[in-house]
């Protein structure tokens, strides 16, 4: 779809949060994007460069209080809110011709008996979901580009699904006993204050959580048993690292035949070859998170251990960007014809 405007007009709903500075700081580079809303009950009037000094002379905007007149001026909106917010507000924008982009998970689980047990609040309606499309463009890309509202995937299934796909796709894996060993920076859990997540309380430390459920796992299996045509058994630990940002993914899964390490190295290469934000490593690479921060990048390695018949890939993203921000923007620019990479094209920083 091309935009109506000369640049796709865009207003962000809630975006006094990370994901919400991440948009703003990733759109300010973006050839075909204007911001001309944001939004914040809580800080309504106050300018986004006061609240976020690296925004000095990049914005003049000021928060607002959300008005969905003014809202349905803008080609797309985007979400950056609690969950809740985007499935009440969506129908009057889509039908007023408005994209939505939801970076929260209101739309991720199409079951809504099952995104009622895990998010405890009212769902969004069948007629609603049935306009939403799940945002991760490597397996979605066409639907994604006819999409009135894109579920922006979750930061943990991102890295996961693109690391485990290839091998589940091509029928090599066991998918009933898929382990994942899931690790992230702080800046997961949201701005929100927590003193679980005070510097006293989380430097110098490292612990599992959500042992028993975190719903990301019914997010991860539904989309893989759609993909793939047929159940998954998934077993999810996730981790917090004393790191602001960036997630790192282990995924161990049980070979039905045996296969080298280069034809597996050949099979994500292939796999992946004319992906923009995946990036296969050399065999015996290890990813790193630093490798990915502040990129819209996802690197991944696949390895062989010796002495047994297990596969193992490691995949590594920044939790705010590809796992949030930066994939919103690559669906808007599928969504609205634009090249792919548009305003996406940071390299990471690194030390």
């Amino acid at each position: 779809m091309q935009s109506k405007h000369q640049k796709v007009q865009i207003g962000i709903v809630g975006g006094t949060g990370y994901t919400g500075v991440e948009l703003l700081r990733t759109l300010a580079n973006h050839p075909f994007a204007e911001v001309t809303m944001i939004t914040s009950r809580s800080e309504d009037g106050v300018a986004v460069a006061q609240m976020y000094p690296n925004l000095r002379g990049i914005y003049d905007l000021q928060f607002s209080v959300p008005d969905i007149e003014k809202l349905k001026t803008c080609d797309v909106v985007f979400f950056a809110t609690p969950h809740g917010v985007a499935m009440s507000m969506a129908p009057e924008l889509i039908a007023h011709g408005v994209k939505v982009i939801d970076l929260a998970a209101d739309f991720r689980i199409e079951d809504l008996a099952v995104w009622q047990e895990w998010y405890g609040i009212k769902p969004a309606s069948e007629a609603l979901m049935a306009e939403a499309v799940y945002g991760l463009p490597e397996y979605y890309r066409e639907k994604i580009r006819d999409a009135k509202v894109i579920a922006n995937p979750g930061c943990y299934p991102t890295s996961i699904l693109l690391g485990v796909l290839p091998l589940l796709k091509a029928g090599l894996v066991n998918a009933n006993s898929l382990i994942v060993d899931g690790k992230s920076g702080v800046s997961g859990a949201g701005k929100g204050a927590n003193v679980a997540m005070l510097g006293a309380e989380m430097s110098e430390s490292f612990k599992a959580y959500g042992i028993n459920g975190h719903r990301h796992l019914p997010e991860m299996k539904e989309k893989l048993s759609q993909l793939i045509g047929q159940q998954v058994g998934l077993t999810f630990v996730p981790h917090l690292l004393p790191m602001v940002r960036g997630m790192e993914s282990t995924i161990y899964a049980t070979l039905k035949t045996d296969k080298s390490q280069a034809e597996l190295q050949t099979l994500y290469e292939t796999a992946y070859e004319n992906e923009p934000f995946v990036d296969v490593m050399p065999a015996g690479s290890t990813p790193e998170t630093r490798m990915v921060k502040g990129s819209n990048m996802c690197r991944m390695a696949i390895y062989c251990p010796p002495g047994g018949n297990m596969v193992v890939v490691t995949s590594v993203i920044d939790n705010l960007v590809k796992g949030a921000a930066g994939q919103a923007i690559q669906n808007m620019n599928i969504m609205f014809d634009l090249p792919e990479n548009a305003g996406l094209n940071q390299v990471a920083l690194l030390p």
